[in-house]
């Protein structure tokens, strides 16, 4: 991997080695008035079109000079440029399809062509996205966007918000592509989009990141919407893609009849349409496929499904998330028909790919390491070790169950010393909570008695934190929406402002300030809430303002020194 990464950037930074020098032969040649060979001399403008299209970057130079000294040429080269951009961004030529589009863009500006320009620097984007170049595309979409703007043209302005939505979501920054996505939605009943195919691509890029935010009522009820629409329209490829959402839906649902009966409709259409393997939909139909049959143990089906997937990808598709997990899925899968060298074979494999992804600044914020896969891999080294025994040393049986006996000693010994630990945490642990259930009573003399750390009106500071233990007492730290600037809003004071003011009067930052309030009150409350004991921890974390579970998991242990699950069940037995 690493030597194909390095592959490409040689490959990149002599391509455009090579495209310096073709633009200073090109300038200098058309000052030495080129010379075109008799052969092209008699060509009409579309013949060098195509002839660009074919021909190597090295045979495209003739080409090209030939286009640009035509005496029919009456289009804008800027406007060729852009088409032919878009023709290798097609056959996913990325590195031809963004040296023309520069050119296009270039020749644009100079020109003031506004129209020619935002087309060119929209498929510019589009090819830096399609090459995950995260940060260009993004580049290119908001260049979209001032020109859209600046001239009122409202669709593009759609169309550039839209795309910006997909790298936000490759980034992970899914509160603001929520945001735009609504506002996407305000827009669309404003323009001719509405009701048509962009209308439905909207509504699909909204169901995806209410997918990624765990929101699926959102997803089912976006997806609807676009359902109703596709199918007036008979737009089948919208039709697939909703009905993939739906799927996914279903089948973290649980509910297998539901989402199998949406996806295999999605594989029908894309059977028919005869869409590529590599596309987004039928990487998704198949790893969510091979996910169910991984779930009610076919592991064959879902082995096929996977290898289906993998077998047609490239390059560049191994950077695609659903990708990447397909690589983990397969290792398990192999790992439980009992094939412990395929099973290496590809959680290495899947390794690769997660620390290249991690590695790439410019690529969205990836799945780290969770439990599941460091059990994976524990496992899979376990069963690995014990094959290796089992041949060797099938004569010293008894050798390896006292060896395996001593282990399990030494682990129960970790155990319960870890069990010991957590007991005395706990214990201190629920002294301190009685202190918490009073920390409201001496709040006005800690503010009393705090330092000043930056020169600021006392009045002021009185009135915002006076303000900010209102807001306390309401818990508005508990809303989903709670945020420095929401908090500023609301104490009449600006984010930098009340930032300083928390750090100075809280001895914190303003995020430690939120986890700090929010682990205090569910400890608080799970301790003398029964109803709320029994909830689950996604849902306790939904209830206390967190988005995942995993995120409070990460806070309530890094104040407590305990997981949320052991503290609860303590607790209950405290109770009992």
């Amino acid at each position: 991997m690493i030597f194909f990464a390095n592959r490409c950037i040689s490959r990149h930074l002599l391509y455009y080695i090579f495209t310096s020098v073709f633009f200073l032969i090109k300038t200098y040649g058309q000052e030495q008035r080129v010379t075109i060979p008799d052969s092209l001399k008699n060509k009409t403008i579309e013949e060098l079109i195509q002839l660009i299209k074919i021909a190597t970057p090295g045979e495209s130079i003739a080409y090209e000079n030939a286009l640009i000294n035509h005496q029919n040429l009456k289009v804008d080269l800027a406007q060729i440029y852009s088409e032919i951009g878009y023709h290798f961004y097609k056959q996913e030529e990325s590195e031809r399809s963004i040296s023309y589009l520069d050119k296009a863009i270039s020749m644009a500006k100079k020109n003031e062509l506004d129209e020619v320009l935002c087309k060119a620097y929209l498929r510019q984007g589009n090819s830096y996205l399609k090459d995950w170049q995260n940060q260009k595309a993004l580049d290119s979409y908001q260049n979209v966007l001032e020109i859209a703007q600046e001239k009122g043209d409202l669709k593009n302005e759609i169309v550039a918000k839209s795309n910006i939505v997909i790298v936000l979501r490759r980034m992970n920054q899914l509160d603001k592509a929520r945001e735009d996505c609504n506002k996407l939605l305000s827009f669309i009943d404003k323009t001719s989009f509405k009701n048509g195919r962009n209308h439905v691509n909207v509504l699909t890029i909204i169901s995806e990141v209410y997918l990624d935010l765990e929101k699926l009522d959102s997803v089912l009820k976006y997806a609807e919407i676009g359902l109703k629409i596709s199918e007036s329209l008979d737009y089948q490829i919208g039709i697939a893609d909703l009905y993939i959402k739906k799927g996914i839906v279903f089948y973290q649902r649980k509910n297998y009849d539901k989402a199998l009966d949406f996806l295999y409709k999605a594989e029908d259409i894309l059977t028919r349409l005869g869409i590529s393997g590599r596309s987004n939909q039928a990487i998704n139909v198949n790893y969510f496929l091979a996910s169910y049959f991984y779930e009610v143990k076919s592991y064959d089906k879902a082995i096929g499904y996977l290898k289906e997937t993998l077998n047609v990808l490239e390059e560049n598709d191994l950077r695609k998330n659903r990708v990447i997990d397909a690589h983990m899925l397969l290792a398990k899968s192999y790992k439980e028909t009992g094939d412990i060298k395929a099973s290496i074979h590809w959680f290495t494999a899947h390794q690769e790919l997660q620390d290249q992804f991690q590695k790439n600044k410019d690529e969205t914020v990836s799945k780290i390491y969770d439990q599941n896969t460091q059990k994976l891999d524990d496992k899979i080294k376990k069963l690995e070790s014990k094959r290796i025994k089992e041949q060797k040393y099938k004569k010293y049986i008894l050798g390896a169950f006292l060896i395996v006996l001593f282990i399990m000693v030494i682990i129960l010994i970790v155990y319960f010393r870890k069990q010991k630990a957590n007991k005395i945490v706990f214990n201190d642990l629920i002294k301190k909570i009685s202190n918490l259930e009073t920390k409201d009573k001496v709040a006005s003399k800690e503010i009393r008695d705090i330092g000043k750390e930056i020169v600021i009106d006392d009045e002021k500071i009185n009135e915002v934190l006076k303000r900010l233990s209102k807001i306390e007492q309401q818990e508005y730290f508990l809303s989903l929406e709670c945020n420095l600037r929401s908090i500023a809003k609301k104490v009449r004071t600006n984010a930098t402002y009340l930032s300083k003011i928390i750090n100075t009067y809280k001895g914190k930052s303003f995020n430690d300030y939120i986890n700090d309030l929010r682990i205090d009150y569910v400890l608080k409350r799970l301790k003398n809430d029964k109803k709320f004991r029994s909830f689950s921890i996604t849902s306790i974390a939904s209830e206390i303002g967190y988005k995942s579970d995993n995120s409070f998991t990460k806070h309530f242990k890094a104040k407590t020194g305990l997981n949320p699950s052991y503290y609860i069940k303590n607790i209950e037995k405290l109770n009992n």
